[in-house]
């Protein structure tokens, strides 16, 4: 049991905190188009609440995974909150495939 899933109990009840996304006018924001950019900014900075909401727009918890794999870049440190927290596996996710083959490429 983790504390995500607590996320039942609070469904509807949040929205995403617009501090996240201070650069965006969120009066016309697209949240299915920014989906990445709203996971990201939630994985790097998101208080539980923010989970919550983003649970609601995504399709709870499974859509949010699926959302976590296709961002393009994630800190390493996120990377691995999101492993852990999630599920996923490294190998899974496009910021550390990319990663690697940017390695492989430079030769490092």
């Amino acid at each position: 049991m983790t504390i995500l899933d607590d996320y039942k109990d609070y469904k509807g009840m949040f929205t995403v905190s617009p501090s996240l996304l201070w650069e965006y006018d969120l009066s016309d924001f697209d949240w299915w188009k920014s989906r990445k950019i709203v996971v990201s900014r939630i994985l790097e900075r998101g208080w539980l609440q923010d989970y919550f909401a983003a649970f609601d727009l995504y399709g709870g918890i499974r859509g949010f995974r699926e959302i976590i794999k296709e961002i393009a870049y994630l800190s390493p440190r996120d990377a691995e909150f999101a492993c852990l927290v999630f599920g996923l596996k490294r190998e899974e996710l496009q910021c550390f495939t990319r990663r690697l083959l940017r390695e492989q490429r430079l030769g490092c």
